[in-house]
């Protein structure tokens, strides 16, 4: 229950911008001492900005929050984008998928699509590969960072650059100016060597990453073959992005 109240907190500040404690208190029917317990964590986190009263959305463009915590954040909008582009993997093909949340919820969609062979970075992406008869698991190795559950690097990067794949599904932290960023540059190097290392690289976006910025480039948005996002999105940004040359897919939503 706490966990579940304090992703919803932050989508509440990423939806309005700001929010008062008061207004959150009486949202969720807890007391203050509860909120404030919760606001402490999430700030520490970087996920939020306490100040007065009022509650806002941290500028991330320098950290991200754990891992099993991002699973909890837009996970309709999330598992839409998952299963929309779990749908574009021919079976039998050869898939890296990379640390990101979406990724995660893509693996379990990708059940459907055996055999397939899925080479990634990501434990928790491990985890559900290997609880599949029909998909074969590669590691890439490299070293591992518990907020990312994840195996970054050198060793990570080279690994993904010595394969070649038909298809690289990633997700990026922020969009600025129609190119793609993430906080870590460890991270960012082993997304563009997945893109380097596959025949068609798909872009897993939902409707909050055109709000945010990150620090360390990844690729224009039109270097990917298929931008997947969700409902959420709005019409003037999809509108943007299909004059610039992007390909993009609405996936439907999910019950």
């Amino acid at each position: 229950m706490t966990a579940r109240r304090r992703n919803r907190i932050v989508d509440l500040v990423q939806r309005d911008g700001s929010v008062s404690i008061e207004e959150l208190g009486a949202t969720f029917g807890v007391s203050t001492v509860t909120i404030y317990r919760d606001l402490a964590d999430l700030e520490s986190l970087g996920m939020i900005v306490r100040q007065r009263g009022v509650v806002t959305a941290a500028g991330s463009n320098l950290q991200e929050a754990p891992a099993r915590f991002r699973l909890g954040q837009n996970e309709p909008a999330k598992r839409a984008i998952a299963r929309h582009a779990a749908a574009m993997v021919p079976r039998g093909s050869a898939v890296m998928l990379d640390d990101s949340t979406t990724g995660v919820l893509t693996a379990r969609e990708l059940r459907e699509q055996t055999p397939l062979t899925v080479v990634t970075n990501s434990l928790l992406v491990a985890e559900e590969v290997r609880a599949s008869a029909g998909m074969r698991l590669v590691l890439t190795g490299g070293e591992y960072e518990a907020w990312a559950e994840a195996l970054l690097g050198p060793i990570a990067a080279g690994t993904v650059a010595s394969l070649a794949a038909d298809v690289c599904l990633v997700s990026v932290s922020g969009i600025t100016d129609g190119v793609t960023y993430h906080p870590y540059a460890e991270v960012a190097a082993v997304k563009k060597a997945m893109m380097r290392a596959s025949a068609r690289s798909v872009a897993l976006i939902d409707h909050t990453k055109f709000r945010r910025r990150a620090l360390h480039e990844v690729a224009p948005l039109t270097a990917f073959d298929t931008v997947v996002t969700d409902s959420g999105t709005s019409p003037e940004v999809l509108e943007r992005l299909r004059e610039g040359g992007v390909s993009v897919e609405v996936a439907p939503d999910v019950g």
